[in-house]
């Protein structure tokens, strides 16, 4: 008996050894990181909530100093929070492959433009640059500001009265991306398919931080026999097949109405009449028929805007709100800089309005600093790489947690105060370029921002012309769970109260 349970623990020994001290072990080892447990890694410490995973990259983030790594054999990587290393990473196409832990949305957002990699991911860039060329963003600003009106006629409903945010801004976003880079109106759709859909992309991020962080989930085969396989699929179901419906409904408009071009026309053509509101869906369609994409890769592309054009913006509006509810006096100062602008006319914003918005745009900026809604970026390591002076092996896989970067004590004073004076340009001429990227960075940039910041800018406008935010979620009540975006664990609630127009 005693010489069976030597046994097993001389094999157990023998398997620690060949898994934690091989030579990719010896490497990544020599970088901090939290303490290795017998043959199993740091596999233990990630396994936790969703609440608890968010603090423990903080913690992790405060006790290392720009770098530490995670080992669970056979998976190396490195978390980097400084910004040389990402300058390193982000400023050229070299590691511009997306880590391991996309794959996990693969079955989702497939080889959509977040997700592939190299001669597609160029070619399908090219094809949708242009729909954020500035004369779409023009068209595209009527239909925002239009939706942005029904925004404002939901929050008169709310009398006063406390209300959470998420989903009424959660509507808006949607109803605008659609709109405008789908050219589909989702009043056209009934309520409940709507509301399937967005509760389907919730409950997906369920599924993949449950993945996630279960690395005996990681292979195909055992996932998909789970009960979390199942409820994978079945949240696909619903996603595909509402955006299949966006698709074809928007094929039907031109069978019947057309390309807003002549056949000799190219897709730089499109993108520059002004005869009628031009969609990105479009020009996916029009390369689709040029042999440039199939069916699947325009599914793929509007699988990927439809999420990352809404619910992103959506939580980025969420926290600014909240901000602004619970800092009074930079509210009272974006209303001055309105009064400034409009006076005592009633008149609707225009898009020359917006370069005028300056302070507004750096109380935007320095909410996305506090809380990114892509708070959270990975690379894989394609070469071994040296990153604060340790070498890192390749194959390693290389997260950027971008709200650690945008919270350092090292980039920022007082980093926790919100404090849009950050972004004037004194200041950020001070700052490294890769010092804050909320919209990611380098080639693989987001193609979308300014239509992003062109939109939060209206909506919060709009809203604090005819509302005074007062608090009710304070930024001490935000506790973030881990999933794609940014998210409070629970409402974020604020109250909107009828001002005399100007104050």
């Amino acid at each position: 008996m005693l010489v069976y349970i030597l046994s097993c623990i001389l094999l157990l020994c023998v398997i620690h050894v060949l898994l934690n001290y091989n030579e990719r072990a010896r490497m990544i080892k020599k970088i901090p990181g939290p303490k290795d447990d017998f043959i199993i890694g740091n596999a233990v410490r990630v396994m936790c909530s969703s609440v608890e995973l968010m603090k423990l990259g903080r913690t992790f983030a405060k006790k290392w100093n720009g770098i530490y790594r995670v080992w669970i054999y056979p998976h190396a990587a490195v978390a980097i929070y400084n910004p040389e290393d990402i300058e390193v990473i982000m400023s050229n196409m070299k590691y511009n492959e997306k880590s391991l832990i996309y794959m996990i949305v693969k079955p989702w957002l497939r080889d959509g433009l977040l997700l592939s990699n190299g001669e597609k991911w160029q070619q399908r860039r090219k094809i949708l640059t242009p729909a954020f060329h500035f004369n779409i963003l023009r068209q595209f600003f009527v239909m925002i500001e239009e939706n942005s009106q029904r925004l404002l006629e939901k929050l008169h409903q709310t009398s006063g009265e406390s209300v959470d945010i998420v989903p009424i801004l959660s509507e808006f976003t949607l109803n605008s991306i659609s709109e405008t880079a789908m050219g589909t109106s989702l009043t056209e759709y009934p309520t409940s398919i709507v509301k399937s859909y967005k509760k389907a992309i919730y409950d997906l991020g369920v599924v993949f931080f449950n993945r996630f962080i279960k690395v005996y989930l990681y292979p195909d085969f055992i996932f998909y026999a789970t009960s979390l396989g199942r409820k994978q699929n079945k949240n696909l179901k619903i996603v595909h097949g509402f955006t299949e419906k966006v698709i074809q409904q928007r094929k039907e408009y031109i069978k019947e109405h057309g390309f807003n071009k002549d056949e000799s026309e190219d897709v730089d053509d499109i993108i520059m009449s002004k005869k009628k509101k031009t969609a990105m869906l479009d020009l996916l369609i029009s390369a689709e028929k040029d042999g440039l994409i199939d069916k699947d890769g325009i599914q793929e592309e509007v699988d990927t805007f439809m999420f990352e054009g809404h619910d992103t913006t959506a939580s980025g509006l969420t926290m600014l709100l909240m901000l602004l509810a619970n800092h009074t006096h930079i509210q009272n100062n974006i209303v001055t800089e309105l009064n400034e602008i409009f006076g005592e006319s009633n008149r609707a914003i225009t898009m020359e309005d917006l370069p005028k918005l300056k302070y507004l745009e750096r109380c935007i900026k320095e909410s996305l600093r506090l809380y990114p809604p892509v708070h959270f970026i990975s690379r894989k390591l394609n070469t071994t790489t040296v990153l604060s002076n340790y070498t890192v092996p390749a194959g390693s896989l290389c997260h950027i947690p971008i709200y650690d970067l945008h919270h350092s004590e090292e980039l920022y004073e007082n980093p926790e105060e919100y404090d849009p004076d950050r972004f004037l340009p004194e200041n950020i001429e001070r700052r490294h370029p890769y010092a804050y990227i909320p919209f990611s960075a380098g080639p693989r940039n987001c193609i979308g921002q300014k239509f992003a910041m062109m939109e939060m800018k209206i909506a919060v406008a709009d809203i604090l012309r005819e509302f005074k935010l007062e608090p009710v979620t304070k930024p001490s009540d935000i506790v973030f769970i881990a999933d794609l975006v940014l998210r409070n664990d629970g409402p974020v609630q604020v109250k909107f109260v009828k001002r005399q127009r100007y104050i």
